[in-house]
């Protein structure tokens, strides 16, 4: 195991910090979002001195963020009543100017995705009057949605991520444990999923590993990797890893995030109980497989809290992790 150091840090203050449930990586800072409704900007270099800026959102309970064009510094937020802003967080960007209003879902949001070629952002609803939603607008049109899908899921929409490479379709995965790959360019409901996996529990995370295989990671830890261009019968899965808890010897995972331009992803997991966290390749050679010989340990980690974002930047040499302790912690190789 390659074992990195606590090199900076900031908890946020409070005798009871907010949890600090996000990082969005940004060309003019680490954007942070909390559960005190707060979306703050760190100089990645200085975490220690705290946030250089930091904004209410107005949702209620701020959910979700994402970002739209990382290196324009424009992010999306969304919470509990349903709002949903964009934020230019650039430098010359001050107060007001900073945000404006996309539109609203009428429910609690729980999922967002960003496309900057489409200039379009999704929000996925929780269960709310029989219906959890999917919203899409295209931001240069106003506050009306360009479409709006109320009956494809059954249940809390927890994940949206749009397609790397085509901006028009939309990968959404829900409570009811399913994932499905929409055409946002069908405005009817009964012929906008192009494909659907069962994953068969309640979906966390689910995203795309490259331009035809997707993810699925639900919230009793269990990992599968599906294709769109295979026809297996009823989506069933090309790789299933079962309980990840058992296979890498884990209490929780965070998250799992594909390698941009990449083969492959990074696998989060912690263990409350040990105190650590680790950082583990997901690689594809004849199958997908774990690069058990080249994990990432981060001991110490968030203490016995749970950690709930990270973000890796390679050339930097660097790792950034968030929690329930109410800290942003940067992590680097040991001297």
């Amino acid at each position: 195991m390659y074992l990195l150091a606590g090199a900076d840090e900031y908890r946020f203050p409070g005798s009871e910090p907010p949890y600090v449930l996000d990082l969005i990586p940004l060309a003019s800072g680490l954007a942070t979002i909390t559960t005190d409704g707060k979306l703050s900007l760190f100089d990645p270099l200085r975490i220690g001195t705290g946030p250089k800026r930091s904004f209410a959102t107005h949702h209620g309970n701020l959910t979700t963020a994402r970002a739209l064009d990382p290196a324009g510094c424009v992010l999306a937020t969304a919470g509990e009543n349903g709002s949903v802003a964009i934020w230019d967080l650039r430098d010359s960007a001050q107060g007001a100017q900073a945000s404006h209003q996309v539109g609203s879902c009428g429910a609690n949001v729980m999922a967002l995705a960003c496309d900057l070629q489409t200039q379009s952002v999704a929000a996925g609803t929780e269960l709310a009057d029989y219906q959890a939603s999917i919203v899409i607008w295209d931001i240069r049109a106003g506050t009306t949605p360009k479409v709006r899908y109320n009956d494809v899921h059954s249940d809390d929409v927890t994940e949206l991520n749009f397609h790397p490479t085509n901006g028009h379709i939309l990968l959404s995965g829900s409570t009811d444990g399913i994932v499905n790959v929409c055409d946002t360019r069908i405005a009817d409901e009964d012929d906008v999923v192009v494909q659907a996996f069962n994953h068969g529990a309640s979906i966390h995370h689910a995203g795309f590993l490259n331009e035809t295989e997707v993810f699925a990671l639900s919230h009793d830890e269990k990992l599968a990797l599906y294709d769109l261009s295979e026809d297996r019968e009823a989506g069933s899965a090309t790789k299933n890893f079962g309980d990840i808890r058992e296979a890498v010897n884990c209490q929780y995972v965070a998250n799992m995030k594909p390698k941009a331009g990449q083969a492959g992803a990074i696998l989060g997991v912690g263990s409350q109980d040990a105190e650590t966290f680790q950082l583990i390749h997901l690689n594809k050679g004849q199958e997908w497989a774990f690069a058990t010989d080249s994990v990432v340990g981060l001991p110490g980690a968030h203490g016995s809290e749970i950690v709930r974002g990270f973000c890796v930047f390679d050339e930097q040499q660097v790792v950034y992790t968030c929690g329930e302790d109410g800290k942003v912690r940067a992590w680097r190789p040991q001297a």
